[in-house]
């Protein structure tokens, strides 16, 4: 497999507008071909879509899943800019799969940036002491704990997990791949994941 150079990832993004993670994987995919990676992310939903990213997202829907007879429940709500688009069928089966996406997966927060610091240094403080107990050299701590912190993203935010149906993409490239074709900005704006039996929930968001 050829290197993939940071300086073709930056020029495929420029000509894309997807994001840095994708066009790595488009090149990878490719073999480093640059026409046929934009050819690959345009197949994939993906090019042009940050372009949207900014736009703001006033209209939407709220909707519920039900899962394992009533032991689970989600309320998730997902914004758009238009009523036109929040009335698509393809927009409401992109908010019913984060909702199913929600009760499997059982995140904590919808991005990264709405994690608070407090629990982002403790759970680094976490994997410093994992690391010092597994006999790593202090000076590898930091780079072991950034490694597991990066680990409980994917596993902890709604848009970095893996999406169920599909385990070689993320939410985010789900979301991204339902906006470019809608030609909207889509964001999910916060969810509340309900089990029988525990605490009451905050709302992710």
């Amino acid at each position: 497999m050829p290197e993939i150079k940071a300086a073709d990832v930056q020029k495929l993004r420029e000509l894309s507008q997807a994001g840095m993670m994708d066009c790595k994987r488009a090149l990878i995919e490719c073999q480093g071909n640059m026409e046929k990676a934009v050819q690959f992310l345009r197949e994939k939903g993906l090019a042009r879509a940050e372009k949207r990213s900014g736009r703001a997202t006033s209209e939407g829907m709220v909707d519920s899943y039900i899962h394992m007879g009533g032991r689970i429940g989600v309320l998730v709500e997902v914004n758009c800019e238009t009523d036109f688009v929040a009335k698509n069928e393809q927009f409401k089966t992109l908010v019913k799969e984060i909702a199913m996406q929600i009760a499997a997966q059982k995140p904590l927060y919808v991005k990264r940036e709405d994690i608070p610091s407090s629990v982002i240094e403790a759970e680094k403080e976490i994997y410093r002491h994992q690391a010092a107990n597994e006999g790593k050299k202090p000076e590898f701590a930091d780079k072991i704990a950034e490694g597991r912190l990066e680990k409980y993203f994917k596993e902890t935010c709604l848009v970095d997990q893996a999406y169920i149906r599909d385990q070689a993409k993320t939410v985010a490239d789900l979301v991204k791949e339902t906006a470019s074709i809608l030609g909207e900005n889509i964001q999910i704006r916060r969810f509340a994941r309900y089990e029988r039996g525990e605490a009451e929930p905050e709302i992710a968001e």
